[in-house]
């Protein structure tokens, strides 16, 4: 009996472990989308919005164990700083949601809400940050893929170098459009609606946005380092 529950128990777990890739990525693909507003469309927008909140209650139920033991054990530096992100970013997430509801143009129009001006200020202030903690906490797993890279003995040091640059330019280049595009304007309200230049395009617009939250990552996986060298 003891080796069934062992046996079923150990299945769950390795299941889990096949799953959570899989949410993550899919997470990280719907939050692009969502943060394309005007290049998907106000429908698209509001489904996928919905696909995040499905898929943000399974990577929550996934995790259990995380809430757990949120209270429990010893408070390091590291700890809290990844704790924090958890939480600000499941603020972000209920806050816009509930504020996207608010101001549905399709799918929730019947529920006839009329705080639309102010729930779409705070959607758009809550979805800019909650993209920023996203991609922080993002960044807290890069630890396990720079030392799979570091540990490989196949890899050759040219190509663990090459990886260190192709890394550096990303970053740089996030910086670059992180300011070109002005996300400091939507995180602080300065732009009151979503601006696109000329001739936009879906693609270069995601690969924009992936390069802002590389960076992010990076800086967060820097973050980490740091605070796992402090008792």
């Amino acid at each position: 009996m003891k080796w069934a529950e062992m046996y079923n128990s150990k299945g769950t777990l390795i299941k889990k472990k096949n799953v959570k890739p899989i949410v993550d990525i899919l997470m990280t693909i719907a939050l692009l989308l969502l943060m394309s507003y005007e290049l998907i469309g106000s429908t698209a927008h509001e489904i996928v919005g919905i696909v995040m909140f499905v898929l943000f209650i399974v990577h929550h139920t996934l995790n259990i164990h995380w809430t757990k033991s949120l209270f429990k054990g010893r408070q390091t530096p590291l700890r809290i700083f990844q704790d924090l992100l958890v939480v600000l970013i499941l603020i972000c997430m209920l806050g816009s949601t509930i504020s996207g509801v608010i101001i549905s143009r399709h799918i929730f129009t019947f529920l006839n809400i009329k705080s639309a001006y102010v729930a779409t200020r705070i959607h758009m202030l809550l979805a800019y940050w909650g993209f920023v903690f996203m991609s922080l906490h993002l960044g807290l797993h890069l630890n396990m893929i720079c030392m799979m890279i570091k540990n490989k003995k196949q890899i050759s040091p040219i190509v663990k170098t090459a990886f260190k640059i192709v890394f550096a330019l990303i970053f740089a280049y996030g910086i670059f459009v992180f300011f070109k595009r002005d996300i400091a304007g939507y995180l602080f309200l300065k732009n009151q609606f979503f601006l696109l230049g000329d001739n936009e395009h879906l693609p270069f617009y995601l690969l924009d946005y992936i390069s802002i939250m590389f960076t992010f990552a990076i800086l967060s996986h820097l973050i980490s380092k740091q605070l796992r060298k402090r008792k």
